[in-house]
């Protein structure tokens, strides 16, 4: 983007100094000096750039006769459903709906052409055998490199073997292994908290938050039951796991949720108004426009930005006097980073950065949804407790668990890998073509955008079966793979070199979590209405959830 209205500007700056100088004539009504021609031919290859952009490229466009929905507006192709569905649900629809061999075309704002990649063989192309042919989008990763850092998840290339080869120490099984007590631990003390809630507000009439959210005024009770936000603990659990199982610090989120962290991802991925418009605006402008415009967004984001960076330096800083002390090493990631010598202290602070960020809101983000899932299905609800509470201690033993423990309890395991498919909590990922290249075998030109949706690849019935749309988690007892034949059915951790580093962490605090809520509690939605799933309003952002949070009528179950 920059370098083509560099080339306008320069073009601009020629044509003024030759009109200038008499080189050029221009008719009368075009005189205007040096900057009124600067000005003219400036505007003028801006709108002949953007006529050929919106009105002819796609109509010329090599791509033009693969697949795609027809129903689009002249001049907004398919906005209108991009703006009105959540992330990923248009796509969902399309592969379900549109005959395609791996590639469905559609338009998105002001006609730019986009690519949903949906067969097994175009998403090992773009995944894992061309994998470097296809980078995240420059203003993606401006605009969400500003909060995660340019870590492991946005670097590209040769930098990004080289992170991820220094970092896979500090995430091979082995390693995370030895973190699941720390899961364990701080699963267990998120579980006490929600039960001091319970026991505190058991019988109580909704909250004022719960009524805006939508649960009723006169929603019954029993005496025993309370109406609990569950989504706002999991974020602060999860904060605290990617804490001190990644960096040997506990953020005390889950006992004082006002902590200066905390709050500074609650600034962050608050939804409003301005965030919404920045975001329709980046469409058009430059980020490093966007982000100095003087919104109360753009400020509290900066402020967040500046914590956490801070936060990070800090951790590092702490780390480093503890090895130059002679102290043995932590078993965290950060450690475990530290001992490979790679990194300089900023690229550990894009690490960590990254692994904060994406660390805690991608797994609170699961537990929302597997609490919402099995809230649908008390008979699979009751039947999980029923393991867990046979093969787990209970939390008031004090007793912790291994890796083992969580492995040996099928069930457990089978839920969370069909939440983990049914609602992946990253909807859809973007790439670009980096190069000219292609995908089975049709020509895809350098530019090209690319959208790996998992919410539409995890339930397509293609890859799947017709019962797609079934939470069902018994198709994982009967298959290891879910049913499914290729791998790449299911997209909620990616594959290739630029697959989840974090996927065994996340699998292992998720099974945790659910364990300990699962095997304490009994729930059911505290807003019936939300049983209809395509009612609820979710959040537009890297990961998708209720807009208005879950509520869930929760109450403890004796006897473990």
């Amino acid at each position: 983007m920059v370098s083509k209205y560099s080339l306008f500007a320069v073009v601009a700056v020629v044509a003024s100094y030759l009109v200038g100088n008499g080189a050029l004539t221009p008719p009368w009504y075009l005189k205007f000096g040096y900057i009124g021609t600067f000005i003219e031919v400036f505007l003028l290859q801006f709108a002949v750039r953007a006529f050929y952009s919106v009105l002819l490229k796609h109509r010329l466009s090599p791509l033009r006769h693969l697949p795609g929905p027809k129903d689009n507006h002249f001049l907004m192709g398919q906005w209108d459903s991009l703006f009105r569905e959540p992330l990923g649900g248009p796509q969902r629809r399309w592969v379900k709906t549109i005959p395609n061999d791996g590639l469905i075309r559609f338009l998105g704002i002001f006609n730019q052409e986009r690519l949903v990649i949906t067969s097994a063989k175009a998403l090992s192309e773009v995944l894992t055998t061309k994998s470097y042919d296809f980078v995240k989008p420059y203003e993606f990763s401006v605009g969400i490199g500003r909060l995660l850092g340019i870590g492991v998840l946005l670097a590209e290339g040769d930098e990004h073997k080289f992170q991820r080869k220094n970092l896979m120490p500090a995430f091979a099984f082995r390693h995370i292994k030895s973190l699941f007590p720390i899961f364990w631990s701080k699963s267990v003390e998120v579980t006490f908290a929600i039960d001091d809630e319970i026991k505190n507000t058991a019988g109580a009439p909704p909250s004022q938050a719960a009524i805006n959210a939508g649960v009723s005024r006169d929603v019954k009770l029993d005496s025993d039951q309370a109406i609990v936000s569950v989504g706002q603990w999991f974020n602060r659990a999860t904060l605290d796991i990617i804490g001190v199982a990644g960096m040997g610090q506990d953020f005390n989120a889950i006992a004082d949720p006002t902590g200066e962290l905390y709050q500074a991802y609650v600034r962050t991925f608050r939804p409003s108004r301005e965030a919404t418009i920045l975001q329709i605006l980046s469409i058009f402008i430059h980020h490093g426009i966007i982000r100095r415009l003087p919104f109360k967004h753009n400020r509290e984001v900066n402020k967040s930005v500046k914590v956490i960076r801070d936060t990070c330096r800090d951790l590092i800083v702490k780390k480093k006097e503890r090895l130059a002390k002679g102290l043995a090493a932590d078993t965290d990631i950060l450690s475990v980073a530290l001992e490979s010598g790679a990194f300089t202290n900023d690229q550990l602070t894009d690490q960590l950065m990254t692994f904060l960020a994406a660390g805690h809101d991608t797994t609170a983000t699961s537990m929302i949804w597997a609490i919402y899932l099995l809230s649908q299905h008390p008979a699979m609800q009751t039947r999980l407790r029923a393991e867990i509470r046979a093969g787990l201690p209970s939390p008031d033993s004090g007793a912790s668990i291994t890796a083992a423990d969580i492995e040996r309890l099928p069930y457990l395991n089978a839920v969370c890998a069909e939440v983990l498919r049914h609602h992946s909590p990253v909807p859809l990922t973007l790439r670009e073509a980096n190069v000219d290249t292609t995908i089975q075998g049709v020509h895809i030109p350098k530019g090209t955008m690319l959208y790996l949706v998992a919410w539409a690849t995890n339930r397509d019935p293609k890859l799947w079966g017709a019962d797609v749309d079934v939470f069902d988690p018994e198709r994982w007892l009967r298959d290891a793979s879910g049913g499914a034949e290729t791998n790449y059915a299911f997209l909620t951790f990616l594959h290739g070199p630029r697959s989840c580093i974090g996927e065994k962490f996340a699998r292992g605090e998720f099974a945790c979590l659910v364990a300990t809520f699962v095997g304490r509690f009994e729930f059911e939605l505290a807003d019936p209405t939300m049983v209809d799933e395509t009612t609820i309003p979710l959040r537009k952002g890297a990961t998708s959830k209720p807009l208005n949070g879950l509520w869930m009528k929760t109450r403890k179950v004796e006897g473990w």
